[in-house]
């Protein structure tokens, strides 16, 4: 099969993608959060925000800093959110001796990109959001010079975790498109599902990371992955 029909299947497996999910019924915003708030993450993240927020105010002593720990992180997020997507959630499996290293975000993260359409694989598994609050707490409680500021880099995590969940969770709902920003997200994530991999890593950015770590190309320029759905080949080495 030449270039140009590889390329030309890839279009019209997104274009298919675009239309099934035209012909679906859309999925309100109010529909879409309600399932959105069946599952576990939110919940945990919600109560982990809460309780760090809480203990935040009542300790009081407000400062500059707790303006510039916000900005820094949400700053920097789409680039963590990068590095994650790619060095964590699409980590190959390896082995160390009898050892085999398959973390379970990352077994977890290979079975979404086998069924995108499957809700409860888009979520932070809830155990691997439990080791993520107990890290936070100490990094909030050790790494800052306060427990204010600790507090502080705790409920901002806690938000932008909330964020990422609900951008990620509705990319892949019923729920259809209407301004433009959210499009290309939308559409972003899309061709990383279902086109190539390799490419298209930011979920709650329209191409920040991407652009500056060049994983930002042209669709069409881009080839169908034969791995999308796929990752590693796995499934392929293991018959």
């Amino acid at each position: 099969m030449s270039t140009d029909d590889i390329d030309a299947k890839a279009r019209e497996q997104v274009a298919a993608e675009e239309r099934r999910m035209r012909s679906r019924r859309s999925t309100s915003l109010r529909d879409a959060f309600a399932e959105f708030l069946r599952h576990p993450s939110p919940w945990m993240i919600a109560a982990f925000l809460a309780i760090s927020l809480a203990a935040r105010i009542w300790l009081g002593g407000w400062g500059i800093a707790d303006l510039l720990v916000p900005v820094v992180m949400i700053a920097v997020f789409p680039l963590a959110e990068w590095l994650i997507h790619v060095f964590v959630l699409h980590w190959r499996p390896k082995r160390l001796g009898p050892i085999s290293i398959d973390p379970l975000v990352a077994r977890k993260h290979r079975e979404h990109h086998a069924d995108p359409r499957d809700i409860p694989l888009v979520f932070i598994p809830w155990q691997v959001l439990v080791g993520v609050v107990a890290a936070a707490v100490v990094v909030g409680l050790i790494v800052f010079t306060s427990a204010e500021r600790g507090l502080t880099f705790m409920m901002t995590l806690a938000a932008i975790g909330l964020v990422y969940e609900w951008t990620h969770y509705l990319i892949h709902s019923d729920y259809r498109p209407r301004h433009s920003y959210y499009r290309r997200l939308w559409r972003n994530h899309r061709f990383h599902h279902y086109r190539n991999e390799h490419y298209w890593f930011a979920v709650t950015t329209a191409g920040t990371a991407d652009r500056l770590l060049r994983t930002y190309p042209d669709p069409e320029s881009v080839e169908k992955s034969s791995t999308a759905k796929d990752l590693h080949a796995l499934s392929r080495t293991a018959d």
